[in-house]
């Protein structure tokens, strides 16, 4: 069951049993991510941080918008799927990602980036240690995008998809209303997109400068 705040020891139990099918599972959500990758509008040579990066399905078109001379920071604190990104950068020899094996909070991220993706990150997201440690590692204006599941409103029969799916890919249902709202502080011109009949969102903005 869904505990009141996300759970580390849950979640890594969660993915440890996913690992193998997790690709085949959000094949459903690949257009979901496109767009989300597309609203960080990345340019050549830039760094983009790639939140609870999974096996790393993002990292093409995101290397795609960066070009040969940016780079991509993976971050998955989950070691079934971060050696799957392993083996996908090592299959594609890839010299611009690399990956970091620890939970978003904790991560010695140690670059300025230009941009920052959480796709299907609901747990990282309500973690506000976790989204302060990325927003510590962000320029002043880096674009910033969230997409995920979210509860599509009161009453709404959408939400009877949502259910299921949350259960199977979070460990903690608070602030699926909103899973934003902890970023959305941060950020200048935000504004939020929904999708696939109001069950998924797209967020997004640009870090307010100090």
């Amino acid at each position: 069951m869904p505990r009141a705040t996300p759970d580390r020891d849950a979640a890594l139990a969660q993915y440890r049993q996913r690992a193998a099918v997790y690709d085949l599972e959000l094949a459903l959500f690949e257009p979901v991510r496109r767009r989300a990758i597309e609203a960080l509008g990345l340019q050549r040579g830039q760094t983009v941080l790639d939140l609870a990066c999974g096996t790393g399905l993002s990292f093409e078109a995101l290397r795609a918008g960066v070009g040969a001379s940016g780079h991509v920071l993976g971050i998955e604190q989950s070691p079934e799927m971060i050696e799957r990104a392993h083996q996908r950068v090592r299959q594609h020899r890839w010299r611009n990602v690399r990956l970091i094996a620890a939970p978003v909070e904790a991560a010695q991220i140690g670059v300025t980036a230009d941009a920052a993706l959480f796709h299907f990150t609901h747990d990282v997201l309500r973690r506000p240690e976790a989204v302060a440690n990325v927003l510590r590692h962000l320029r002043p204006g880096a674009r910033i995008v969230a997409s995920g599941l979210k509860w599509a409103g009161r009453r709404s029969p959408v939400n009877l998809l949502v259910w299921p799916a949350a259960l199977h890919s979070v460990t903690s249902l608070e602030g699926l209303g909103r899973p934003w709202s902890h970023l959305q502080p941060a950020l200048d011109g935000f504004q939020v997109c929904n999708t696939l009949l109001g069950g998924v969102y797209i967020a997004s903005g640009n870090l307010r400068g100090p």
